[in-house]
């Protein structure tokens, strides 16, 4: 017996310089894990408890987001045509102060129901009171690996509460929640507490998800204020000694990615190229990372800046600011731009050999795509409508550690009214921006 079969889907196969489809596949799932891939009608139905009829959609693995603040999803839209000072200064810091932890709870949800029904079964996310996120997460079905988020001026009393987390949740539900320590950036963090944040993490065995170098002009701020990069700040406190997630790092120097290039620990960098787009910062050379052995990975970031969870158009956004940046129409191919969403994003993300590919023995998450729309007719050539015809919507049904949570556009897990009649009463709060209410101050 099996307990899910996924009958005659077609399965894409994905490889840095090849994007296979091999039709009429069945797939068969024992617990959370995929047990084999096999010609439709090799397996008895009746063998399965639960049989899904995929016929005419493309099975892939789950998308994952390996940078996003979710909750602030509660704030989308609020932070319009502002540069990146203005946007933490003026909105964001200001709309955050009005936070309280049963808020995180909503709005992960409200986050994550957006992530499912665009096809992301886990994400990398980093923000406040994740107790609450933790639990929305279970609740989901969904896979996430959280950080409580932790500026300097808290004090490191704030990092062993932030470790008692991290231990207390690491490996929860069933192993789809995993945890790592969340210093903000070098900008918030001084170095003794950017120190401490790596002691500990060692110390527990854990990771670091850390923003850095997210622009150039951070980079010019750290190199004229005290002769180092942010890079070579976060090298020096130690922060590299344990796997990392680097968000952004689009200032990063020749000199810096020779540093990343060389570490032993695992760092991975998060791209989010519709915030980058939005908020004018630039982007990041992804053939070079790539060429250099960097793992890099596809983020949303934050609805605020972002607008909507969808790597969907991350990776559209991917492939066609690589071909402008480097004013090569060549660059970044299909392929690449797939294994980004894929594979390179499961290398951030942690968990490369578990996640990022259907193959036998890999955690079974896998969703199920809809190409008969008009925005695919004609369907000429499968790859190339996934990565730039395809909308989250495209997606019918998403299966999370061996468990359906979304069948058909139908959630399974999550109820969309409770948690619209939830947020909704909050708003009027949380939409306020008192000029005496901000958490931080954003000073490069």
């Amino acid at each position: 017996m099996v307990d899910l079969l996924i009958r005659n889907a077609d399965v894409l196969q994905v490889e840095a310089e090849r994007a296979e489809l091999r039709s009429g596949r069945d797939i068969l799932v024992s617990g959370n894990r995929i047990k084999a891939i096999e010609p439709t009608g090799s397996s008895d139905p009746s063998h399965a408890k639960v049989v899904h009829d995929a016929a005419g959609q493309v099975a892939m693995p789950g998308f994952i987001n390996t940078h996003a603040h979710v909750p602030m999803a509660l704030w989308r839209g609020l932070g319009e045509d502002v540069n990146l000072e203005s946007w933490f200064n003026d909105y964001i810091w200001h709309l955050e102060a009005n936070l309280e932890p049963e808020d995180v709870y909503w709005g992960m949800q409200l986050g994550l129901l957006e992530m499912i029904e665009a096809g992301i079964t886990a994400v990398n996310d980093h923000y406040w009171h994740m107790e609450y996120a933790a639990r929305a997460v279970e609740k989901a079905g969904t896979r996430a690996l959280l950080g409580q988020a932790m500026f300097g001026e808290g004090g490191l009393s704030q990092i062993d509460e932030t470790a008692a987390f991290a231990q207390r949740w690491d490996g929860a539900a069933g192993g789809r929640i995993r945890t790592i320590l969340g210093p903000h950036a070098p900008y918030t963090c001084d170095d003794d507490f950017l120190r401490a944040s790596a002691a500990k993490a060692e110390q527990i065995g854990s990771g670091i998800h850390i923003h850095a170098a997210e622009t150039l002009s951070q980079t010019q701020a750290s190199l004229q204020r005290r002769g180092q990069t942010p890079i070579e700040v976060l090298n020096e406190c130690g922060i590299f000694n344990v796997p990392t997630v680097l968000a952004h790092a689009l200032g990063a120097t020749p000199g810096d990615l020779e540093i990343l290039a060389d570490l032993s620990a695992p760092v991975g960098i998060a791209h989010c190229p519709k915030t980058y787009a939005k908020l004018a910062m630039g982007f990041n050379n992804l053939v070079e990372l790539r060429a250099l052995g960097i793992a890099v990975g596809l983020g949303t970031d934050g609805a605020v800046s972002n607008n909507t969870l969808d790597l969907w158009e991350a990776m559209r956004l991917t492939a066609l600011g690589q071909k402008q940046l480097l004013g090569d129409a060549e660059q970044l191919s299909i392929p690449q731009a797939l294994t980004l969403a894929t594979r390179e994003s499961a290398r951030v993300y942690g968990q490369a050999d578990e996640l990022g590919d259907l193959a036998v023995g890999k955690l079974a998450d896998i969703i199920l795509v809809d190409l008969s729309g008009t925005h695919h007719f004609p369907l000429n050539n499968v790859a190339a409508s996934l990565v730039y015809n395809a909308r989250a919507s495209d997606v019918q049904t998403v299966i999370c550690d061996g468990r359906v949570i979304m069948r058909e556009r139908k959630h399974l897990t999550l109820d969309a009214d409770e948690i619209r009649a939830n947020v909704a009463p909050r708003m009027q709060r949380l939409r306020r921006r008192e000029k005496a209410g901000s958490i931080q101050t954003y000073r490069p």
